[in-house]
Order: structure tokens, then C-alpha cells, then sequence
């Protein structure tokens, strides 16, 4: 071997037989060693002399044998056994519903959901109050008034809700809605909103104030008491509407469509009468509203005149500020508005009352009494649709008033009805377009009329009068004259 150059010794063997990697190294020049059978000696001598040199200073023309050691590398493992997946059974398409189908699964649900809410009304509320006992500052007038008839409602909402999971078509959803309006009286179905004034006067008591907030709280509810307690009354108004959806998507060639329609009317009956008894009290409420603030009344009790109709503030002509009108059943009251209260000016009873529609300003309408000359007010609305609200309402309450009796061809105004007073005050888009309203009563009213003088019968002839007695009488004074 020469000894001016570096060879890098790579022997080709197994992993299990290579005991070390033998590297020799020169800073001049590097060439390959021979491989055969010498080869191996050459590397023993090599590697024994390099190891005994390595301590002492090398040379740049030494050669280096660096023995690395190597791990021994573990026997390999036989790879896992490969577990093929057996596929999925393939699945079927999910069944997709109709609309017909869709309205009658909304039907179903919001119902269980409806159910559930008067259930946790009754238990969670109602029945914890009674748990309580003497311990709330409740009276037993006052927690009757609050929850009024849930317990009716409730049961009869879930025999409903019973009925309509056991139904196998949409017909039947129909029939059930016919069944339990029939076969019960609307009271059962209604709850109306009264309690709410109760529970606000409770929510001014600090302790039931805290003891509501805990049950809300401790029930995880994200509405309070209130919003459960209209749910009723709300859920009612919804079944028409419901059904009308039903109506809507259902297959007019097919069978049943009648039972629909029945449903139809039938539930937009009950949603009407609960409108009206809506109306009715919210008018009651506000009627006692405008008692509190009336000053310089000197009459009965306003609601000794029927029903509040219509109310509003208008500008009325040669007057500096607005008048408060308050038109009921059997009086017009004009008030001034100072504030928050109303200073009573005049009034004019339906019976006495006139109307004058037409005038110069298409806005405007005169009121007057026919028993007071000077009792004349000019009223000056704000738009043509406030304008014709009143004059409806007016010339409906005139002929209900009439102190005789009107002709048979005297009938309801000829222009479209407006809308009425329950939309006015409480308009509510779950309530269907207002039904024609009857014509006004004809014949004689109730109050008690003194009868009509007799016709004076023609005065008899004397003996003197006629052609033939101023014939005689002619022939007389002739005579005397001759």
C-alpha cells in the first residue's frame, strides 16, 4: 500500500454480520482499496496499527482507521396482519316529506311544545305556590285571578295533543280540531289576559319579586312568568292559521278537503270570540282609565253609555289646541287635554247627534246637536282613512240611536267597511279580515214613544153648506128682494 493516500474501506455485508464501518482518511489524495481475499488482512493490519499510532501526533501523509462501533439493529417484526374493512351496507336515501306532510308535522310538534309549557305552569308554578302556602303573601283571590283556568287547559289541550299524534293522515288532524271545538265550550279553550295586572301588582311585593326570579332561575327559563301566561291565548289564535296552511298544500282533487274547511270556520269562530273578549276588556280597562282622568264630570259613570267605540285627539276649527273625542255606544264626549288628564267640555248624545260629512276641506266633518243650535264642532282629521273610520262609526251609531223608527231601504254605508276597533287597538296579524256586519235594527227602538195623534176626521157639512144650500139659501134672499 502506498502511504500517501486515504482510502475509504466500504464492505458490503449483512446488518447482522457488520461488526464496524472501517473509514480511513488523508488530507492529500484518497484511491480504493482492493477488494479480494487479501483485502481483509490489509484491514486488520491497518486498523491495528492506526489504533496504536492514535495516540501519538499524526502526520498529514498518516492514514486513519476510525472504527465506529454500530448498535446492533433489532430483528424485524412481521407486519401486522392487514384486516380489510368489510363496507357499510349501503343506506337508504332518507324519505323526503311534502309539504302537506311538513304542516302537519309543525302541527303535531308545536302542540308537544305548547303541552310542555302548561304543564311547567301548572307544576312548576302553580303547584310550588301551593307547596308555599301561607308563606308567599299570596291571597287565594289573587292566585285564582293569576293562573285563572290552566288546569282546563292544560287537560284539554292534551287530550288534543293525544288525538292528533294518534292521527294517520291530515284529514284526521282536521277532524280533531272539529271534535274538540264541538264538543266543548270556548271557555275551555280560553285564558284571558287579566292576570296579567295581577302580576304586576304581585311584582311590586319585593318578596314575590325574589321568589319568581329563583323559580325562573332554578327552571332555566329564558322568559318569565308573563310570556308563559299569554301563551294560551297566543296558541289559539295560531290553529286557523295552521289549518289555512294545511288547506293551502292539500291535494284539492283528494278527499277530505272538507273536513278542512269545517276546521277552518270553526276555529276562526273561536279566534274571533277571543278576540272580542279581548277587545272587551282591554275597552273596560281603558274606560276606567278615563274616569280616574276626568275632571268637571257631573254625569253617572261612563260606562252607563255602553261601550268605548273610538277615541282620538283632532283639531277643531276657531279652538287653539286639540279636543280628546270619546264616541260610545250612546254618547259623544268632547274633553280638553291638559297634561294627563281631560277637562271635560261638552257632550252630545247619540240620538241628538248630526253629521255632516262633506265639507270644503276633504279632511274634515261636522258634528252638531239638533237640540243646541250653537253646538257645532268642525273636526279636522289627520288622513282620509281616520276621517272614514269616524264617519262609519257615527252614522252606525246615529241609526242605532234613532229615537223612530227608519225606512226598510235604509241600509249599512255603501264604501267598504273599515276595519274594527279590536284591530285599532290591538292589531294582531293572526286575526282574519273583519266578517259584514248586520244592518241596522229596523223597526221601532225599545224606548217607549207616545202614539201619534189620531188623524182629524173631516167636519161634518151643516145644513147651510153644499151646492144645495146655497141654492136655497139664494132663492130666499131673491125672494125677499122682489
Amino acid at each position: 500500500m502506498s502511504s500517501s493516500s486515504c482510502t475509504s474501506v466500504n464492505t458490503v455485508c449483512s446488518d447482522s454480520d457488520r461488526p464496524a464501518s472501517l473509514t480511513l482518511s488523508s488530507s492529500s489524495s484518497s484511491s480504493s482499496l482492493p477488494y479480494g481475499p487479501g483485502a481483509a488482512d490489509t484491514c486488520s493490519s491497518s486498523s491495528s496499527s492506526c489504533s496504536s499510532s492514535s495516540t501519538h501526533k499524526r502526520k498529514g501523509s498518516d492514514i486513519s482507521l476510525d472504527l465506529t462501533p454500530l448498535a446492533a439493529s433489532p430483528v424485524p417484526l412481521a407486519p401486522p396482519p392487514v384486516t380489510l374493512a368489510t363496507p357499510p351496507a349501503p343506506q337508504a336515501p332518507p324519505l323526503l316529506l311534502t309539504r302537506l306532510q311538513r304542516v302537519v308535522l309543525e302541527i303535531v310538534e308545536t302542540e308537544q311544545a305548547y303541552v310542555r309549557d302548561l304543564r311547567s305552569i301548572v307544576e312548576d308554578y302553580l303547584g310550588c305556590i301551593v307547596d308555599w302556602g301561607s308563606a308567599l303573601p299570596l291571597k287565594a283571590e289573587q292566585v285564582s285571578a293569576l293562573f285563572c283556568n290552566i288546569e282546563d287547559i292544560l287537560e284539554f289541550n292534551s287530550d288534543l295533543l293525544e288525538d292528533l299524534e294518534n292521527s294517520p293522515h291530515a284529514a284526521a288532524i282536521a277532524e280533531c280540531f272539529l271534535e274538540r271545538v264541538m264538543g266543548s265550550t270556548p271557555r275551555s279553550t280560553l285564558f284571558l289576559p287579566s292576570s296579567m295586572a295581577v302580576l304586576r301588582e304581585c311584582m311590586q311585593d319585593e318578596r314575590l319579586l325574589v321568589f319568581f326570579q329563583e323559580r325562573q332561575a332554578t327552571l332555566n327559563h329564558s322568559l318569565p312568568l308573563e310570556t308563559y301566561l299569554l301563551k294560551p291565548v297566543q296558541r289559539i289564535l295560531k290553529y286557523h292559521l295552521l289549518l289555512q296552511e294545511l288547506s293551502k298544500h292539500w291535494d284539492h282533487g283528494a278527499q277530505g278537503i272538507e273536513v278542512v274547511e269545517d276546521a277552518i270556520v270553526a276555529m276562526t269562530a273561536v279566534a274571533w270570540y277571543i278576540n272580542d273578549m279581548k277587545r272587551r276588556q282591554e275597552h273596560a280597562i281603558r274606560l276606567q282609565e278615563v274616569q280616574g282622568l276626568l275632571v268637571n264630570w257631573v254625569g253617572p259613570e261612563l260606562g252607563g253609555f255602553g261601550e268605548l267605540v273610538l277615541e282620538g285627539c283632532f283639531r277643531v276649527l276657531r279652538m287653539r289646541k286639540e279636543r280628546a273625542f270619546f264616541l260610545f255606544n250612546n254618547m259623544l264626549l268632547i274633553t280638553k287635554k291638559r297634561m294627563d288628564r281631560f277637562i271635560y267640555s261638552t257632550h252630545i248624545f247619540c240620538c241628538n247627534l248630526l253629521l255632516v260629512e262633506h265639507l270644503k276641506d276633504p279632511l274634515t266633518f261636522k258634528v252638531s246637536d239638533q237640540t243646541i243650535a250653537k253646538e257645532q264642532h268642525t273636526v279636522q282629521t289627520r288622513n282620509l282613512e281616520e276621517k272614514r273610520l269616524w264617519i262609519h262609526y257615527l252614522k252606525r251609531l246615529i241609526m242605532e240611536n234613532h229615537p223612530t223608527s227608519l225606512p226598510h231601504k235604509v241600509g249599512p254605508p255603501s264604501y267598504s267597511l273599515p276595519p274594527p276597533l279590536s284591530l285599532l287597538l290591538c292589531p294582531s296579524s293572526s286575526v282574519p279580515p273583519p266578517p259584514t256586519p248586520l244592518p241596522p235594527k229596523i223597526g221601532p227602538t225599545s224606548s217607549s214613544l207616545p202614539p201619534p195623534p189620531p188623524t182629524p176626521l173631516p167636519q161634518k157639512e151643516g145644513p147651510g153648506s153644499g151646492r144645495k144650500g146655497g141654492e136655497g139659501r139664494r132663492r130666499k134672499e131673491e125672494s125677499k128682494v122682489g
